[in-house]
Order: structure tokens, then C-alpha cells, then sequence
């Protein structure tokens, strides 16, 4: 016959378990994922579970047409935005969103909703969507577990795509990075110290690469130099005394600068100088 104490026993080690002593981590079938993308000081991300296949038939079954999905499992998806964004051409603001999916044979309703941590669907309301917009869902290679990718597609955008089964289906940000990262850059360096060449010649290399603002370029590697003369700000500025049309100027600059280089660095700009004596 079980001991009348027993009970009560098992129920006072479940409220230690409880109270923290001992606390055991899940095995998800449908682990945690997140996915992170940067372009200058703009950011996204994505967290979800990614689901498998596991011989399962996907679209029209396990995840029903016409009706809204969590776009993963678990705990809904969540998109966060760092900076205002297009998405397919329309506006989103800065911010962290649900998001969901309402899958169709030709065409699919992507919805970025303002209430986070829902789990699942089954508390979703429309009357919070930020925003809907429309995407054709297109045959993918065969992907065993859900997967979320963001790419860079162009200067000041991004590609997301969410690829489950034979099936991919995504939409475009358009974001302003490098409007962003010219407002950043210009507080920056507005407070740069007197001895700081360093960031004063990062700044100016981003309007060399960039193709803007070569004036102000101009002027932060003069500073640079002012503080500290080295290779890196006298090879900089030789590009952009080129750039500016001033070749004689700038090759005097970058022999000086191939004259204070070592190793690689005086190799790269030796090769730079022989690209620049094949230039008509």
C-alpha cells in the first residue's frame, strides 16, 4: 500500500523543481533560429522556430491555405526594424512586429502585426496589423526545416525570403542606409578628438567608396593628416586628388605614401601606382 506521505512528498519536490532549483531546458522539435543583417548602422532581424518536413505534406495541409500562420512554429515569427523601411513599397515604420502569413495557391498575404510574443495564431487580430502586403510565392529547392534568409540586394536594400519544403516566398526592404550612416557619421566625427586621425580618415574613405560628399572627404583626411601623416591618409587622399582630376598631384601623394608603407600595404599601393601609369 503506497505511504500516506508519498503524495504530499512528490508534490513538495515538484515546487522546489518550481521555485528554480532545478530547472531543465526543453529538446524542441522545432528549435529557436534568428537571422541578423546590417548595412551600415541599419539592422534587421528575424526570430523563429524552424520546423521540418519530416515526410509531412506541407502547403494545403500541416500549414492550411487561407488561413493565418505563425510563419514558423512556436512562438510566432517577429521581424525588428531599426530604422523606417519600404516593404514592397509601402511604409513601415521603425520597430518590433509580429509576423504573419496567409498562404494561397498563387499568392500569399504577408502581415507585419504590432503585438509581439503571441504564441502561434490563435490570438491574432487584424485590427493591429501595421501592415499587408502581397507576395507571389515561387518553387524552391527542397528544404528539410524552415528556413529565413536576408540578403543585401542593392545599396540601401534587402531581400527576405522565408524557403520551407519546394517552396520560397519573400519580400524587398528598401531602407535609407546610406542617408543613415552620413547622419551617423557626421555626429561622429563632429566629436572626434584632437589625436583621432584614424576616424577622421574611416570617414572620408566611406565618401571615397560611397561616391559623396567628396568635399567633406577632402577636408577630414587634410585633418587626418594634420594630426598624424601616415600612409593610409596620404594614399586616401592621392585617390581623391585622382578622382578630382588632379593625376600629377595625386601620384607625387601616393609615391609618398608607397615611400612610408611596409610589407602588403606599400605591395598594394606599388600595384596601384602601375594601374595608375597604365590609365590614359
Amino acid at each position: 500500500m503506497r505511504h500516506p506521505g508519498a503524495a504530499a512528498f512528490v508534490s513538495c519536490l515538484g515546487c522546489l523543481g518550481l521555485a528554480g532549483q532545478t530547472v531543465i531546458r526543453p529538446f524542441q522539435a522545432s528549435p529557436a533560429a534568428s537571422v541578423v543583417q546590417e548595412l551600415g548602422t541599419c539592422s534587421v532581424r528575424i526570430d523563429y522556430h524552424s520546423p521540418a518536413v519530416a515526410g509531412r505534406k506541407i502547403w494545403g495541409a500541416l500549414v492550411p491555405l487561407g488561413q493565418v500562420w505563425r510563419a514558423g512554429a512556436n512562438e510566432a515569427t517577429t521581424i525588428a526594424l531599426s530604422d523606417p523601411v519600404q516593404v514592397d513599397g509601402h511604409a513601415l515604420a521603425a520597430g518590433t512586429y509580429t509576423f504573419f502569413a496567409i498562404p494561397g495557391p498563387d499568392q500569399w498575404t504577408l502581415i507585419f502585426n504590432r503585438v509581439q510574443k503571441q504564441w502561434g495564431a490563435f490570438t491574432y487580430q487584424p485590427a493591429q496589423d501595421a501592415l499587408r502586403v502581397q507576395a507571389r510565392p515561387r518553387p524552391a529547392p527542397f528544404r528539410e526545416r524552415l528556413l529565413y534568409t536576408i540578403q543585401v540586394a542593392g545599396p540601401d536594400s534587402f531581400r527576405v525570403e522565408l524557403a520551407w519544403d519546394t517552396l520560397a516566398v519573400g519580400f524587398d526592404l528598401a531602407l535609407a542606409a546610406h542617408e543613415r550612416y552620413w547622419d551617423y557619421l557626421q555626429k561622429a566625427l563632429a566629436g572626434a578628438g584632437p589625436e583621432e586621425w584614424q576616424p577622421l580618415n574611416q570617414g572620408a574613405a566611406y565618401c571615397l567608396q560611397s561616391g559623396t560628399h567628396l568635399d567633406q572627404a577632402m577636408a577630414w583626411v587634410d585633418r587626418s593628416i594634420a594630426i598624424k601623416e601616415g600612409y593610409r591618409n596620404l594614399s586616401l587622399k592621392a585617390q581623391l586628388l585622382k578622382r578630382a582630376g588632379q593625376a600629377g598631384e595625386a601620384r607625387a601623394l601616393l609615391e609618398k605614401a608607397q615611400a612610408l608603407a611596409t610589407g602588403q600595404a606599400q605591395e598594394e599601393i606599388r600595384a596601384m601606382l602601375a594601374d595608375w601609369a597604365r590609365q590614359p
